[in-house]
C-alpha cells in the first residue's frame, strides 16, 4: 500500500514481515525488512529504487494502482543489488519503450551483470543534477557503502536525502517513521546493520558523511531503502554513524568460543570470573560460536573493547565454527580493539597459537600469547585461568 511522505513523495516499497536471513545465510534479520521505493511527482515523475525479486509481479501490480506507467518519465537506481532492482525487469516490461535508468557507471555494469539487459541507462556521477520542475534531484555518488554502484539522490525544496543502504535498519514496521517505534530496538538494529554491513567500510563512511556535511544541504528527512524513515532530527543517525565509524567500542568485552566436551566452556567462565573480580563495571558477553547466531556474534565484537577466542584443539587446528567466526571476523577490518586466544587439547595443542595468528591477521592488538589447559582444568588451572582473567583488563 502506498503512503504518502509529502505532497510530491510517496512510499511505494514492501514490508518483508517473514523475512529471517538476508545476503544469504549471512545476515539474521529477526525483525524482517523492508525494501524502500519512492515515487516523487513533480513536472517529472520519477521512482527511485523498486523491490526485491520475490515481490516484483506483487511490486508493479501496487505500483500500477498508485499510477499508469506511463507517467513514470525517468527510474533512479541509487544500488544494483537485488533488493533494491530486483523489480526492474517486470516494470521495464510494461513500461514505455527507451524509459532512462539514472544510475552511477559502476551501477550500469552491476545491473547489465545481473540482467542482461541493454536498457536507456543514464550514468551519473557526484554533483550531477535532475531537474524536476519545481524540485531537482543532486546525485552523490557513495562507493563501498556498501557496493561500488552506491549513490545517494538528493531532492531539493523537499531537502530529503535518499541515502540507498546507507543510515538504514532491517526492520519491518507498521509504521513509517523511525520516532514512531521503540528507540532501543531501532538503535539496536541500526548498529547490527551498521556492524554486519558497513563496518568494513568505516573510512569511506566518514569520508562520504564529512563530504555529504560539507555540501551544508538542508537535511529536513533521510530516506533509506530498507527500514524507517529519519523524519524527527534526522542528524541523529548521521551523528551515529561518525561515531560508528571511528573505531567504535564501548566498556565491553565479548568471549566467543566453541567446545566439545565443556572443558573450553569451563575456561571461558573461568576467564569471565577474572575479568569480573578486577572490573565490576565492564560488560562481559559469552557466545558459542556454534550455538548463537553469527549476526549477533559480529554486532557484540564490533561494540567491543576487547575480543577473546577459544577453541579446542581438534586436528591440529580449530573447531569449524571458530574457523567461520574469524573469518567473518576478519572481514569486517576492525581497528582499535584487543584480542586474545584461549584453548582446551589434549594431545597437540595448537589451536591457541593459531587463533592468536587469526586475530594478528585481522588487525587485533594481540596482547598475549594466550592461555591453553590441558584435559579439563583442575583447581590448579581454573586458578591460572581467572589470573588469566584479571591479567586482562590491567594491561
Amino acid at each position: 500500500m502506498a503512503r504518502k511522505i509529502t505532497n510530491r513523495v510517496t512510499w511505494v516499497g514492501k514490508t518483508d514481515w517473514e523475512l529471517k536471513k538476508f545476503h544469504g545465510d549471512e545476515f539474521t534479520t529477526i525483525h524482517g525488512s523492508s525494501y524502500n521505493s519512492y515515487l516523487i511527482r513533480d513536472e517529472k515523475t520519477v521512482l527511485i529504487d523498486t523491490a526485491w525479486l520475490p515481490f516484483d509481479r506483487e511490486f508493479v501490480k501496487q505500483l500500477k494502482e498508485e499510477i499508469e506507467l506511463s507517467q513514470i518519465d525517468a527510474i533512479i537506481a541509487l544500488h544494483g543489488e537485488v533488493d533494491h532492482t530486483g523489480a526492474l525487469v517486470e516494470l521495464m516490461n510494461q513500461m514505455p519503450e527507451n524509459t532512462p535508468i539514472y544510475c552511477t557507471a559502476n551501477g550500469v555494469k552491476s545491473i547489465k551483470g545481473q540482467y542482461h539487459q541493454d536498457w536507456n541507462f543514464q550514468v551519473v556521477k557526484t554533483g550531477d543534477t535532475l531537474s524536476l520542475g519545481e524540485t531537482s534531484l543532486t546525485f552523490i555518488e557513495a562507493p563501498m557503502l556498501h557496493w561500488p554502484d552506491t549513490m545517494f539522490a538528493y531532492l531539493s525544496e523537499e531537502n530529503i536525502l535518499f541515502s540507498s543502504d546507507g543510515f538504514g535498519q532491517h526492520m519491518a514496521s507498521e509504521f513509517l517513521y523511525a520516532h514512531e517505534v521503540d528507540k532501543a530496538v531501532l538503535y539496536h538494529e541500526a548498529l547490527t546493520y551498521y556492524a554486519n554491513i558497513l563496518a568494513p567500510f568505516s573510512m569511506m563512511v566518514t569520508k562520504k558523511v564529512k563530504e555529504l556535511l560539507a555540501m551544508n544541504l538542508p537535511i529536513e528527512m533521510i530516506c533509506p531503502s530498507h527500514g524507517l524513515i529519519w523524519k524527527e532530527n534526522p542528524s541523529q543517525i548521521v551523528e551515529k554513524y561518525l561515531e560508528w565509524a571511528n573505531e567504535y567500542q564501548e566498556n565491553q568485552i565479548t568471549i566467543v568460543y566453541d567446545t566439545m566436551w565443556n572443558d573450553t566452556r569451563k575456561m571461558a567462565e573461568m576467564i569471565s570470573q577474572g575479568i569480573q573480580n578486577k572490573d565490576k563495571e565492564v560488560t562481559i558477553k559469552l557466545m558459542n560460536a556454534a550455538k548463537d547466531d553469527k549476526t549477533d556474534i559480529l554486532t557484540e565484537v564490533f561494540k567491543s573493547k576487547m575480543v577473546l577466542v577459544g577453541s579446542p584443539t581438534v586436528n591440529n587446528g580449530y573447531l569449524h565454527s571458530i574457523a567461520g567466526i574469524l573469518e567473518m571476523i576478519k572481514g569486517m577490518k576492525l581497528k582499535g580493539k584487543k584480542a586474545a586466544a584461549f584453548g582446551s587439547y589434549g594431545w597437540s595443542g595448537e589451536s591457541v597459537k593459531q587463533i592468536t595468528e587469526e586475530l594478528c591477521h585481522a588487525g587485533f592488538n594481540v596482547i598475549n600469547e594466550g592461555i591453553r589447559v590441558m584435559w579439563t582444568p583442575d583447581e590448579e588451572a581454573e586458578k591460572q585461568l581467572i589470573t588469566f582473567g584479571e591479567n586482562l583488563v590491567q594491561e
